[in-house]
């Protein structure tokens, strides 16, 4: 099930205002938050448009946070945060999916919540293909 009107269903244009695809996981896609203040946030999200966890079977929510957690893994990896955060919100946009924001003890926001769009970072095409390319060797 599609939502002709979510970014992560239909990717393009309507992603490309606050992501970018980086591959297909399991049962979802995982995306890199444009917005980098917390280098290395990416978003994982769910392959279906459904709002809640609760909309899908006890086997794909394990799937779904499968692959959160290989994700998690490969920011680990390729960046090395002091702890990463996970949110799961949506109110406006209700599709399931979890940021995974990296926190570092002399970065940004360190012992508090992340800010959801600080609109602080912004990198270069080349810089965004450079974090891609050292996820996707993490995976």
């Amino acid at each position: 099930m599609k939502d002709e009107n979510c970014g992560y269903c239909m990717r393009g244009g309507l992603l490309e205002k606050f992501g970018i695809f980086i591959c297909e996981l399991d049962v979802s896609s995982l995306i890199l938050f444009k917005e980098q203040s917390h280098p290395g946030r990416c978003i994982v999200a769910y392959k279906d448009h459904v709002s809640e966890i609760v909309d899908i079977s006890d086997e794909e929510r394990s799937r779904f946070f499968a692959d959160v957690n290989r994700a998690a893994k490969a920011i680990h990896a390729a960046f090395h945060p002091d702890k990463l955060n996970y949110g799961a919100y949506g109110d406006t946009g209700c599709h399931l999916h979890m940021h995974l924001c990296p926190k570092y003890r002399d970065g940004e926001e360190w012992g508090g919540t992340f800010e959801m769009n600080p609109g602080k970072v912004y990198l270069s095409d080349g810089e965004y293909e450079e974090m891609i390319e050292k996820i996707k060797a993490c995976l």
